[in-house]
């Protein structure tokens, strides 16, 4: 087997206190790195982690150079967009779309000006565009994602006689690498919420919500059904594990401090629902998973969530936690065919009054859900979900319709947009300093 280079570039935070890609980057790292020669990089925030393999922040300067040295360059979320000489590297070119970032924007603007939305949400699909058009190889999250993406592909002229021919199934082209689990079982070190959070003791029960509170959640409905619970379960209590995102370019959700104030106004913050400010290291997540009886992800059903893949129920899956969840996503079906926990109905405060209800009051129940959620994670191994993308790099071969960037651009296209950009530029400067200012803007001398 050849040993290739392989460049794995994420502009997420890598430090003790990590998101999804952040630790997706690193977790496919190491399983690639057990075999070939490795390094992750990122462009944004970066602190000293423990790992075997190669990790550093990068510059612009730094990333040319790594990616002269490259056989083979992964990269996440606006990266290439950010950074479009990578279309030109002769290394080959794997897109991680297992985020469909423009889905998710339709929720993240929700509130903003239509304008202002549109614009991040074509901006978002001409980064998608060109990650799907340039990709030697492409990885998303589940077989529903994958369905998406194929007619995206489709669209794009990707389905097409050289990549059918190399392989009908067109799993070469764009596979699935779901988000995974670490190989090892977690150990609680120390406890991180009974008898450390005041207000929790070792006899409640404890409702876990892993990860930040986003606006295509629902925290609403769960909160409103703890206050309702608590009535005659005093013991229940609901810690939300995370607000404040680890990557400092994120802005603060408004979804958020709707959960608060709804706790507050119900009587219920620091007695029965408990939010931690900060972000939990991905280290020690272990010793707050394991304090929870139960893990809870509840979100609104839309567009965003059809497509999702809610990564912090990995995390419960790891810890051997049962689960409560709203249907509509790709983890509902999942939970309920293997008796993982119970699927409540969107945005249905009965549905999850009962489900908590259920969970708290049928201790044979909850560990029966326990011992499935156990067998089930074995295929959630990022060994074992990372292969796609490890068979990729040991075959080492471009697309079957692989091409140089200038040759995808008809030249009446670059023409449309160079016009409708001197339009666009002409009405601006119109607006700012009249007829003057446009001619000046024309001629070049603005």
């Amino acid at each position: 087997m050849v040993s290739r280079k392989v460049l794995i570039i994420t502009g997420d935070s890598i430090a003790p206190a990590m998101a999804g890609p952040g630790i997706r980057a690193l977790q496919l790292g190491a399983v690639i790195g057990a075999s070939h020669n490795v390094r992750v990089v990122t462009t944004g925030d970066f602190a000293p982690i423990d790992t075997d393999i190669f990790v550093e922040k990068t510059s612009k300067r730094q990333l040319r150079e790594h990616a002269n040295w490259a056989d083979i360059i992964l990269f996440q979320g606006f990266i290439l967009a950010q950074y479009p000489w990578l279309k030109y590297s002769n290394a080959l070119l794997v897109a991680d779309l297992y985020d469909p970032l423009h889905l998710e924007q339709l929720e993240d603007t929700h509130s903003d000006q239509i304008e202002s939305r549109s614009k991040s949400i074509r901006s978002t699909v001409a980064a998608i565009t060109e990650q799907l058009r340039y990709a030697d190889f492409i990885i998303c999250a589940s077989e529903k994602q994958r369905d998406f993406w194929l007619g995206y592909l489709s669209a794009l002229g990707r389905v097409n006689p050289a990549n059918y021919v190399q392989d009908s199934s067109l799993r070469e082209l764009i596979s699935v690498v779901p988000f995974g689990i670490s190989d090892e079982d977690p150990v609680q070190k120390h406890s991180g919420i009974r008898g450390v959070i005041p207000g929790i003791s070792q006899n409640d029960f404890v409702l876990l919500w892993g990860g930040g509170i986003y606006n295509w959640f629902d925290p609403l409905t769960l909160i409103q059904a703890v206050h309702q619970v608590s009535a005659t379960h005093p013991e229940v209590k609901l810690f939300f594990m995370g607000i404040a995102h680890p990557n400092p370019m994120f802005t603060e959700y408004s979804m958020s401090d709707k959960a608060i104030q709804l706790s507050e106004q119900l009587g219920t913050r620091n007695k029965h629902v408990f939010f931690n400010e900060s972000w939990v290291p991905f280290e020690e997540r272990a010793n707050f998973l394991l304090d929870a009886n139960v893990g809870v992800s509840t979100h609104f059903v839309h567009l965003e969530t059809a497509f999702s893949f809610r990564t912090r129920l990995l995390d419960y899956l790891w810890a051997g936690l049962p689960i409560i969840a709203t249907e509509g996503d790709t983890f509902a079906p999942i939970i309920e065919h293997h008796q993982l926990g119970l699927v409540v109905d969107e945005n249905n405060l009965q549905s999850c009054v009962n489900a908590i209800i259920t969970m708290i009051e049928n201790q044979h129940l909850r560990e029966t859900y326990s011992r499935n959620v156990s067998n089930i994670r074995e295929r959630f191994r990022w060994s074992r979900v990372a292969q796609p993308l490890l068979a990729f790099v040991e075959r080492g071969n471009h697309s079957a319709d692989y091409q140089r960037p200038v040759e995808n651009i008809p030249l009446h296209v670059t023409r449309e947009y160079w016009l409708v950009g001197k339009i666009r530029g002409a009405k601006i400067a119109l607006n700012e300093g009249g007829f003057q200012l446009v001619i000046r803007k024309l001629t070049g001398r603005a």
